[in-house]
């Protein structure tokens, strides 16, 4: 019985590393594959007459220098569960980048190639940079909170005063927190520092 017991266990471990594995790395894959199907195509439509932005089509291209300089995601629009699996994503209705409002970015920390996995470790003043058709623009930090999932006030016009009337450009991460958890979220707070027109697609 003991043998029989000590197999099973030894196989049941076997399983939960093998799903955390794939967890950790399986989707990884996926979210890189994505990737590479909306950077080709956000590519492609600078070619193009900008138009409206469908559900699951990129939105714009997020870098994150103090992440690395290969940090490079290409942000999609929508946040449900099919849309953060390809990479960041854009709350639907907020601002779009550069526009007055808060133009809000959500994304996993631990799967799907955790995008915003390191977003705790941003400062005070560090560029978010996020490259569209027309322009470039460079949010800077301001703030981090820990909040409830129930304080959706942090994606408002104005973070935190639901109601009042925006008058500059902001942008909010928004992560789980704290890691392999959902009990509360990591938010990232910034305000709009630059506007680049651009007459050569990002690099």
């Amino acid at each position: 019985m003991l043998r029989v017991a000590g197999d099973l266990s030894i196989t049941a471990g076997l399983v939960v590393l093998l799903f955390c594995a794939y967890l950790l790395w399986g989707t990884g894959s996926y979210t890189a594959r994505q990737q590479i199907l909306l950077q080709r195509e956000f590519v492609q439509k600078e070619k193009t007459a900008l138009g409206p932005i469908r559900l699951g089509g990129a939105v714009a291209m997020l870098k994150i220098p103090r992440l690395g300089d290969d940090y490079r995601y290409a942000v999609v629009e929508g946040v449900d569960p099919d849309r953060l699996r390809m990479g960041p994503g854009h709350y639907p209705g907020t601002a779009m980048p550069g526009k007055i409002g808060n133009f809000v970015l959500s994304g996993h920390r631990t799967t799907y190639a955790a995008p915003f996995n390191r977003i705790d470790e941003l400062q005070p003043g560090d560029p978010l940079v996020v490259d569209t058709r027309e322009a470039r623009y460079t949010y800077r930090v301001t703030d981090k909170r820990i909040v409830d999932p129930a304080e959706v006030d942090v994606i408002a016009p104005v973070p935190g005063r639901p109601g009042r009337k925006p008058a500059k450009a902001m942008i909010t991460l928004s992560t789980c927190h704290p890691e392999y958890s959902a009990a509360q979220r990591l938010i990232v707070f910034g305000e709009l520092d630059e506007r680049r027109d651009r007459l050569e697609r990002p690099e």
